[in-house]
């Protein structure tokens, strides 16, 4: 069923149970058909770093740095914070497959027509 999907998530190696959760619930969403984005803020926005979420592998699912590739390549877009991203002094170079730096607008703007959302 087409459609739209948003996650948005606040942990990384904060609460790595979160984050990985958060890119399973993501890749079930892309794979069904949905035109899905994952909204990195506060903490999150250190997974749009490559090679961060690298040692990061919860129990029971597939690593983070795994999920988070097959979300790209499955056609998902990564949203990530601007100012929480410059709070911590994070690097454009860096980002991973799929991420792009917005503004608040742009979460507005793609969930504008009633696309729903969870939060980890």
């Amino acid at each position: 069923m087409p459609g739209k999907f948003v996650v948005s998530l606040s942990c990384a190696k904060n609460d790595t149970d979160k984050a990985t959760v958060a890119f399973v619930i993501a890749n079930a969403a892309v794979a069904s058909d949905k035109e899905t984005v994952v909204f990195l803020s506060i903490e999150g926005t250190r997974l749009s770093q490559a090679g961060y979420a690298d040692d990061i592998h919860e129990e029971g699912f597939a690593p983070l740095k795994d999920l988070i590739a097959n979300f790209a390549a499955a056609g998902g877009t990564i949203y990530v914070c601007s100012p929480c991203f410059k709070k911590r002094g994070l690097d454009e170079e860096k980002l991973v497959a799929g991420a792009k730096i917005v503004g608040g607008a742009k979460l507005v703007e793609f969930m504008s027509d009633g696309a729903p959302s969870v939060s980890y």
